[in-house]
């Protein structure tokens, strides 16, 4: 605790909390009655000065050595870096105001980015439910480190409605059986996978069948060839002993 009441560590600003850093920081400013100095500076004398224009020069740096002070105090490594070389307060401060602002204004493009990625996401017809979910809780992470509110229920019904139409049963179910409102992310995802299995146990069993089918009609069928050829075998026999005997006849003859 200094003279002027105020703690010397107020909040480290660490690339994540500019804008409440920002807003205590301004608080300070104005209860030490410096907010002026950080906006504008001051101008050092020149010519002759009074010796009241003495004073107020020197409590104005004074009062900048503080603000600077509370600055340094409270940003981490890496800002106090970009701000090192700055020896007045409204230097240091324009650098930490001019660098987070470019970065909230490149975070913006790139929300709206995600956004777009986020509103046309459509599970595929192929696509397992652990890889769909995987995909778009990256960019709902994404979304999040942008600074977008996007809650656990508005990802649950954005599964619900962008589902292959695989799921339209199971999203039935569900729906009735159970409060989408709270639902869990987690728990909706091992509904749909346990669906998921259930399917694809069934469409085994199904490919299982039908291969055996397969076999079978394939079995029968050559059993059928089998036994035609058998007769036209026969049958050729028989003509041809009857073609033998009608010319032994006719030699007699």
């Amino acid at each position: 605790m200094n003279s002027n009441g105020f703690g010397s560590n107020i909040l480290v600003l660490d690339g994540k909390n500019w804008d409440r850093w920002n807003a205590l920081m301004k608080s300070l400013f104005g209860a030490l009655e410096v907010s002026e100095i950080v906006k504008n500076g001051y101008e050092d004398l020149v010519g002759n000065p009074t010796d009241a224009q003495r004073t107020a020069l020197k409590e104005a740096k004074k009062k900048d050595c503080i603000v600077l002070f509370y600055i340094q105090q409270n940003v981490d490594n890496q800002h106090f870096e970009n701000i090192s070389k700055a020896t007045r307060s409204q230097d240091t401060w324009d650098i930490l105001e001019n660098y987070h602002t470019g970065r909230e204004k490149v975070k913006q493009v790139k929300l709206q980015s995600y956004i777009r990625k986020y509103e046309m996401m459509q599970m595929e017809a192929d696509q397992k439910v652990s890889d769909y979910f995987s995909k778009l809780t990256a960019i709902v992470n994404q979304m999040r480190t942008c600074g977008e509110n996007i809650t656990y229920q508005m990802v649950v019904e954005k599964v619900m409605r962008s589902l292959s139409p695989k799921f339209d049963f199971i999203v039935v179910v569900i729906q009735e059986a159970k409060d989408v409102k709270t639902m869990k992310i987690e728990e909706l995802q091992n509904s749909l996978e346990a669906h998921e299995l259930l399917v694809l146990d069934r469409s085994s069993e199904r490919s299982v069948q039908q291969a055996f089918q397969v076999q079978i009609s394939k079995k029968e069928g050559n059993q059928k060839d089998f036994k035609k050829k058998g007769k036209s075998k026969a049958n050729w026999s028989n003509n041809g002993k009857n073609q033998i005997e009608d010319k032994a006849e006719s030699s007699r003859r």
